[in-house]
């Protein structure tokens, strides 16, 4: 499937930005049998005095800059074309949860792609006994590791209720837990701790979901969305597999992959300081459009 994708991000502030230096992470990634990117550009308004491109430890294309005049306003824009192919369908070659420690011990890399990366506290992930309960409640001794993963996606679908309202950026995975609702970081957040206390390798995929309007409604501009589903080591067979528990699927053609991490902190769109003060509003839009005939 090709698509065109656009972003806009905008801040505009109560109190002009006397400073300001950021990090962009928002173009979408290649990857090999996954997704090419074709073309893409990021236009920064106004126009910084600082502007570096480089790419982090985990491999994402980043943009870094920096303004020392005032600004009022902060416009962002990125511009896509992107080839993305469904993972193919494979059968579960992963091992059973007591055999997953073995194959683990024996890969030696630390390369960023490594599951030891994945496996132990983040920066926003600790431990929680109440989310390893959750986890453990449903296991069973003859389960693989990608049954485990399939289970808890279903699981968390079932349980939690999406809720744009009930979380913010910085709600911890416990919170959300407690509260039984939340966005896709929520979601992913908390499978991600789950699997990690029973030794599963699990990651933070950030991305962006084409939206599909009901039967006979037309398709609204902007209407698609920045998302996060989780990416989980199946051994050294399987490999990694991608997984949506918001919506309960396998990450397919209509997810776009921009980066993978840790946890949110690794893959958040933008991060930076500024120097000023008051309060600012945003907006935030995307469209992920598929071209014809493909």
């Amino acid at each position: 499937m090709l698509y065109d994708l656009t972003l806009h991000m905008g801040y505009i502030y109560d109190v002009a930005a006397a400073g300001g230096r950021h990090i962009l992470r928002i173009m979408p990634l290649s990857l090999p049998n996954r997704q090419r990117l074709v073309a893409g550009s990021v236009v920064i308004d106004p126009q910084p005095e600082e502007r570096t491109s480089y790419t982090d430890f985990f491999e994402h294309p980043a943009i870094t800059f920096a303004y020392r005049s005032p600004h009022e306003k902060l416009d962002i824009r990125m511009q896509a074309r992107i080839h993305v192919e469904a993972p193919p369908m494979t059968a579960d070659l992963s091992p059973l949860l007591q055999s997953l420690g073995d194959e683990l011990a024996a890969y030696w890399s630390l390369e960023p792609n490594s599951p030891h990366h994945y496996l132990g506290k983040s920066p926003r992930l600790l431990d929680s006994s109440d989310i390893a309960a959750y986890a453990r409640e449903h296991l069973h001794p003859s389960m693989t590791v990608h049954q485990i993963a399939k289970a808890l996606c279903a699981r968390l679908h079932k349980d939690f209720k999406y809720d744009a309202k009930a979380t913010t950026v910085d709600t911890s995975p416990n919170e959300a837990f407690a509260l039984k609702k939340g966005v896709c970081q929520d979601f992913s957040h908390i499978m991600i701790v789950a699997l990690r206390s029973l030794g599963i390798p699990a990651g933070y995929v950030s991305g962006f979901l084409r939206t599909i309007p009901p039967p006979g409604k037309e398709r609204l501009a902007g209407a698609d969305a920045m998302h996060a589903w989780v990416r989980v080591w199946c051994g050294k067979a399987m490999g990694w597999i991608e997984l949506d528990p918001t919506n309960n699927i396998p990450a397919g053609s209509d997810h776009v992959v921009v980066g993978y991490g840790r946890d949110y902190s690794d893959v958040a769109p933008v991060i930076g300081v500024l120097k000023g003060y008051g309060n600012h509003s945003t907006v935030q839009a995307v469209d992920l459009i598929p071209l014809p005939g493909t």
